[in-house]
């Protein structure tokens, strides 16, 4: 886990690597070489489609794409989709059905010096509540490319939610990925973790500090939000009676939202979040801001210790 690649650049990667499907066009919203779509642009350039800064229209022509056929992917800052579009996502995208993929990176507060304003901490909330939109958050650059491919396959709305910084390498391309289905990285009976997109190697870390203190955490990476994998998600939940949450993003209406949401009919259970408490971030250092608004691997020790006595 130590080499360290950027989600955006598998997403770059993995849409030059579509490209051979002449219905995949690809549409930019004057973000090209951060969003990595350059590099489909550069092999296709007659299937790229350059927006400029006009979101809520790349969005409708995305929608006219899909309903003609074709599989666009759209693709900017999450501080501009969903926040600037969401009329056009939620009725020419998901009221259709409309075969759109959402290629949306530089989320959360990793973004880093750009501040509150580009640090989208929302969007999963936002997104996760549109009727046939998909939400999937990829853990790393491997688990990015098996996410945007296997997302070209699937029918219907997708919302991927990627970063900016260099992260941890934590899968391979052997690694099991399947849309709407979780992956348990490391088995445990004392408390669950369930995490995603960048806390996935912080849970794996703090599960590893917690072994240490006699304390055995079971590891889920939760990629996909919307189809929650509701058997794994509850039979951990049976069998460790502890949950942890772990996400950038806010603790209302994400992840940890999404899985009490679950449990509080299937089966009650305790639970403590990991994420941004009510609040805007602010410009600074990645780490330094991971630090200051508690997403790091001392917070996920901090919340199971908490939710284990609570069991006890």
């Amino acid at each position: 886990m130590d080499e360290k690649k950027a989600t955006r650049q598998a997403y770059g990667e993995a849409l030059a690597e579509l490209g051979k499907d002449k219905n995949i066009v690809v549409l930019s919203a004057d973000l090209t070489d951060s969003t990595k779509t350059n590099l489909f642009a550069d092999k296709f350039p007659d299937r790229f489609f350059q927006c400029g800064v006009a979101e809520q229209n790349m969005v409708g022509m995305a929608a006219g794409l899909a309903l003609s056929g074709k599989t666009p992917f759209i693709s900017t800052f999450a501080a501009f989709v969903p926040n600037r579009t969401l009329d056009q996502i939620r009725i020419s995208v998901c009221y259709n059905n409309a075969n759109v993929k959402f290629g949306i990176t530089h989320a959360g507060l990793s973004v880093g010096k750009d501040g509150a304003t580009h640090q989208a901490l929302e969007d999963i909330a936002i997104m996760r509540s549109l009727p046939n939109m998909r939400v999937v958050v990829p853990c790393d650059y491997e688990e990015t490319k098996k996410a945007v491919k296997e997302s070209a396959k699937i029918k219907g709305p997708i919302y991927l939610r990627l970063g900016r910084s260099k992260t941890p390498m934590i899968t391979d391309k052997k690694s099991f990925f399947k849309i709407g289905k979780a992956n348990i990285l490391k088995k445990g009976s004392d408390v669950t973790i369930i995490a995603c997109g960048i806390m996935v190697h912080k849970a794996l870390t703090a599960a590893e500090e917690l072994s240490k203190q006699g304390i055995k955490a079971e590891v889920i990476n939760a990629h996909t939000i919307k189809p929650l994998d509701k058997k794994i998600i509850i039979d951990s939940a049976k069998k460790t009676s502890a949950i942890v949450t772990a996400e950038e993003h806010q603790a209302n209406g994400g992840l940890g939202s999404a899985i009490s949401e679950l449990l509080a009919k299937k089966h009650p259970t305790p639970i403590e979040f990991v994420a941004v408490n009510d609040s805007f971030g602010e410009s600074g250092m990645a780490e330094e801001l991971l630090k200051k608004y508690h997403l790091t691997k001392k917070d996920i020790i901090l919340a199971a210790k908490k939710v284990f006595k609570r069991k006890s």
